[in-house]
C-alpha cells in the first residue's frame, strides 16, 4: 500500500547542509498498523511530511497504491492528499464552527459528494467510535479524546489508502490515548484501514503490528509484535534505551 525506497532529504541552512533522511526503505501493507519512533531530530516528522507530499525530497521513491508521487504536479498532489491519504494531527485540526458530524463529513463536502452514502458512512463511523451522542456538539464542547476520535473518523471518510497520524495522543491523558488507539485498531479490523503513525509514546506504539525505530535519519531496527501488548512495550523500551546508549 505504501512503499518508500532509498529516501533522502536534506535542509540547507546558510552554507550548511543537514542530511535528515539518509536512505530510508520501508513498506506498509494494507491493513497494517505501523508506528515510527525515535529521538528528536531522528527524522520522524520529515519522513511523514515527505510521504504526505508537503515537502519535496532530493532522492528516492514514494509509492502509494502503486502510484509514484515524486513526479505529480500540485493539482495531482492535492487530489492524493484529499482522496488517498487521511490525516490525524496532534492538535486535532477540527473546524470550530462546524459540529462533530459536519467535521467528519468535511472531506466529502470538499469533493461535493456527500450524498446518502456519505451520510451513511458518517453514521457508521460515529457509532463505531462511540461519538454518536455528541454528533451535534462543537469541538469546544467536547473532550480531547472525543475531538481526536472525531479526527480519526474524518480521516476515514474518503476510505484512504493510508492514514498518516502525527503524534495523535500527544495532547491526551492515558485514558483518552487508549480510546484513540482503540479507534485505530477498530478501523483496522472493521474497515481494513492502514495506519502509519509517528509517536514518542511507547504505550501507543505497543498496540501496533510493527514499530520502526529511527536514529540519525536511518532505520535503526524494526520490531514486530508477536505476543502480548505489555511484553511488546517492554521490548520497545529496552530497544529505545539501547538505541540511545543508556544502560
Amino acid at each position: 500500500m505504501l512503499k518508500v525506497k532509498d529516501l533522502h532529504k536534506s535542509y540547507q541552512v546558510g552554507k550548511e547542509t543537514y542530511r535528515v533522511l539518509k536512505g530510508i526503505d520501508l513498506q506498509v501493507e494494507k491493513g497494517e498498523f505501523v508506528a515510527v519512533m525515535g529521538p528528536s531530530g531522528s527524522g520522524k516528522s520529515t519522513l511523514l511530511n515527505c510521504i504526505s507530499c508537503y515537502i519535496p525530497f532530493e532522492k528516492g521513491s514514494i509509492k502509494l497504491g502503486g502510484e509514484e508521487l515524486k513526479d505529480l504536479d500540485e493539482t495531482a498532489l492535492a487530489g492524493v492528499r484529499n482522496e488517498k491519504l487521511g490525516f490525524v494531527f496532534q492538535d486535532f485540526m477540527l473546524l470550530d464552527g462546524l459540529s462533530v458530524r459536519e467535521n467528519i463529513l468535511m472531506p466529502r463536502i470538499i469533493k461535493g459528494n456527500v450524498g446518502k452514502e456519505g451520510e451513511a458512512l458518517a453514521d457508521r463511523l460515529l457509532e463505531m467510535f462511540g461519538i454518536t451522542h455528541i454528533e451535534h456538539k462543537y469541538p469546544a464542547d467536547i473532550s480531547g479524546g472525543e475531538r481526536q476520535r472525531t479526527a480519526v473518523a474524518r480521516a476515514l471518510m474518503n476510505s484512504p489508502y493510508v492514514i498518516l497520524a502525527d503524534e495523535p495522543t500527544g495532547n491526551l491523558d492515558s485514558k483518552s490515548s487508549r480510546a484513540v488507539i482503540e479507534s485505530f485498531i477498530q478501523a483496522k479490523e472493521t474497515l481494513q484501514a492502514t495506519i502509519f503513525m509517528v509517536t514518542h509514546d511507547s504505550f501507543s506504539a505497543s498496540f501496533c503490528d510493527r514499530v520502526i525505530l529511527l536514529k540519525d535519519g536511518q532505520i535503526y531496527k524494526t520490531l514486530v509484535r508477536k505476543g502480548k501488548r505489555i511484553e511488546f512495550q517492554d521490548e520497545l523500551l529496552d530497544e529505545i534505551k539501547e538505541m540511545s546508549g543508556e544502560e
